[in-house]
């Protein structure tokens, strides 16, 4: 049991792990101001919830169709980061194209760039998936994650899960 969870926070590690330069662009033909990652044609609207503090930020990981790089280190596209805001926080991430993606997200507290974790390899920190699947003792599939953003300015709510 301790060892399925501690391979999810290893794999939600990995995230941090492939955290790159959030690009912070105007509004790029219609996208709202302030949406995060590398500015495209395409981009989500995001209701972060759950949120337990204001300290540090919230890292948003878009990973494309492919589960094979779903949670794997460099698997997600240009990551985007937004403040933390207790209780909930609006944000927005530009993606490539249309098309089906996975979003795994962070709260990273300290801000440090990492996801911490306790000294049985489970993380002090939240957590949170695109189509909010349930989880028990290991990473959601990417199967349960799989969105299709259709066009510009979808919209999804993600709730935060902390240990």
């Amino acid at each position: 049991m301790k060892f399925g969870l501690a391979r999810t926070w290893l794999a939600l590690a990995a995230v941090g792990l492939t955290l790159s330069a959030s690009q912070t662009a105007g509004a790029q033909g219609g996208a709202p101001a302030g949406c995060t990652g590398a500015p495209s044609a395409t981009w989500v609207n995001l209701t972060i919830e759950g949120l337990r503090n204001s300290n540090g930020v919230v890292t948003i990981a878009p990973y494309p169709d492919n589960p094979a790089v779903f949670l794997k280190p460099r698997g997600s596209l240009a990551n985007g980061r937004v403040k933390a805001r207790a209780g909930m926080v609006q944000a927005c991430i530009f993606l490539p194209e249309p098309g089906a993606y996975g979003l795994a997200l962070y709260h990273d507290e300290n801000a440090n760039g990492k996801v911490d974790k306790n000294g049985l390899g489970i993380p002090k920190e939240g957590f949170g998936f695109s189509n909010n699947p349930r989880i028990f003792f290991s990473a959601p599939s990417f199967k349960k994650v799989r969105v299709v953003v259709s066009g510009p300015g979808a919209s999804l709510r993600i709730r935060m899960k902390y240990p």
